[in-house]
Order: structure tokens, then C-alpha cells, then sequence
């Protein structure tokens, strides 16, 4: 029997032993009932991400999940291919993040290439989900419509967002200017939030490293990792001590409160004003 079946064979006797319906455990996991059952036959290895929801929704204690997500880290690349995202249905994939912000306390987000999904505008994030490669319609709006549905996360009080946001990303425009100007507008907004402490890194300053990816900081307890070709999600302390620290140093050379938004401020103002003399 391969680790894989292994795997798959004790969350299913988890299951069982739970008294929970395949329908229900798969509903809490963010996922479909048909892929519950592939990882549960072995046909599917569970990413570390999978494995921790569906363990979750079992309610198993930490140290059994411990010991299980160890065995899917061991056996598992956790690293998601895009396509493979994009073919199980990217509104799918919305979904299963907003299951792991919903048991989120303290969320930290570090973005070098776009406006945080949580913070972004419907028109901002459909422009964004209209870059290659190309969705359908349908698909589009789905996707978009997942996006927005994760952000009422902001506005639970018992949760803390820090963003922090290179200045480049407002001025990178993936949009027309009017649309960027609102989407920054948007920021200005949403930073008011008592919950919500959101910092630039402004191009002027002495960089502390480099923005090679972008990373969201979920507790102490998971990374996940968005390059090029991959999502990737790790557990391991020391992964999440590196990108924690990491964090840190962007966040020293950062901009807040009434500083953050005079920069926020002009460069909209610059995008509107590139609007009305086009």
C-alpha cells in the first residue's frame, strides 16, 4: 500500500469514526465530495492545505493533526500548479482560501505585485482575472464573485490584517486610470477599518531585500506562497520564521496612518487627473 492510499485511508476512518457524512466534510473543507473521495481512495494525494482542512472539519485534536499533516508534508510537494488551479475551477480555489482566512486570527500579507485580493475592487479584480491566461465569462465572473464574497473577513472584529503593499503595485496599471484611481480610493477607505493596518513601502527608501514573491502570513501556523507557475504552502516553523522575519523587514521601512495615505493620495490624484485630460 502506498503512503499515498495510506493517507487517504485514515482520513476516511477519521470520518467514519466522526460519524460525518462525506457531503459534510467535503462542505466544510472548501471542496467537492468528488475530490474528498479521491483523496479517501488514494486516487488523489492530499496537498498539506487539503489535509488541514478536512482535519479540521473532523475536529481531530492538534496532535493527531500534527502527526498527519507531518505525513503529508513528507510525501507531498506542496506546491499547486496554476493550471491545475485553473482546472479545477479558480472560483473553487477562492473558496478554499476563504475557509483558511476564516480561522485566521492574525492575518500579515505582503504584496510586491498586485492590490491584495481582499482589498481590490470588482473592477480591479476583474481586470485582474482577465490577464493571460484567459478565463471564460462565465468563469470570470464566478471567480470574481469568490473574490469579493472572501472580503467580508474585513469587517469581523475579532481579526487583524496587516497588508503591507509596495509602492509600485499602485501604480502598476492593469486597468484604466479611473479604475486604478477608485481601486486606491478603495484603500484609503478600507485602512480606516480599527481592524486593518495597512502599510506602504514607499520607492524613495532603503530596501531591506528584495520583492521576489508575494506571501500571506496565516498566525504562526501556515505560509502560503504565490510564484509564477505555483501556489505553495508550508508549516515547516522555520519557513514560517523566515518569511515572518521577512515581513518585519519590509514593515521598518513601511508608511502608515496619516504619511501612508498622503502617498496613497497622490497617486490617485495623478490617475485622475490622467482620466479628465485624456
Amino acid at each position: 500500500m502506498s503512503r499515498r492510499t495510506e493517507l487517504g485511508t485514515a482520513l476516511r476512518a477519521l470520518r467514519v469514526t466522526s460519524g460525518l457524512t462525506g457531503e459534510t466534510v467535503a462542505r466544510r473543507s472548501a471542496m467537492s465530495a468528488g475530490k474528498l473521495s479521491k483523496i479517501e481512495t488514494g486516487k488523489v494525494l492530499p496537498s498539506v492545505t487539503d489535509a488541514d482542512l478536512i482535519l479540521t472539519a473532523l475536529g481531530v485534536s492538534e496532535a493527531a493533526k500534527a502527526e498527519f499533516l507531518e505525513a503529508a508534508r513528507a510525501e507531498a510537494t506542496e506546491a499547486t500548479a496554476w493550471r491545475v488551479l485553473r482546472r479545477m475551477g479558480p472560483w473553487k480555489h477562492q473558496k478554499a482560501i476563504k475557509a483558511i482566512e476564516a480561522r485566521t486570527a492574525v492575518l500579515r500579507l505582503f504584496q510586491g505585485q498586485l492590490i491584495p485580493g481582499l482589498l481590490q475592487t470588482p473592477e480591479y479584480a476583474y481586470a485582474v482575472f482577465s490577464l493571460p491566461p484567459g478565463l471564460s465569462d462565465e468563469c470570470k465572473a464566478k471567480t470574481v464573485a469568490a473574490r469579493l464574497e472572501r472580503q467580508t473577513v474585513l469587517y469581523e472584529p475579532r481579526r487583524t490584517f496587516e497588508f503591507l503593499i509596495c509602492e509600485h503595485v499602485l501604480r502598476w496599471r492593469i486597468c484604466a486610470p479611473v479604475v486604478m484611481a477608485l481601486q486606491l480610493d478603495r484603500l484609503l477607505s478600507l485602512s480606516r477599518l480599527p481592524n486593518v493596518r495597512l502599510g506602504v513601502i514607499p520607492l524613495s527608501g532603503l530596501m531591506p531585500d528584495f520583492p521576489m514573491t508575494c506571501f500571506s502570513l496565516h498566525d504562526d501556523r501556515l505560509v502560503i506562497v504565490e510564484t509564477f507557475h505555483s501556489e505553495v504552502s508550508t508549516r515547516e516553523p522555520r519557513d514560517i520564521q523566515q518569511y515572518s522575519e521577512t515581513f518585519e523587514r519590509f514593515a521598518s521601512v513601511a508608511v502608515y496612518g496619516a504619511d501612508m495615505r498622503v502617498v496613497v493620495e497622490a497617486i490617485r490624484d495623478d490617475f485622475f487627473h490622467e482620466q479628465e485630460t485624456s
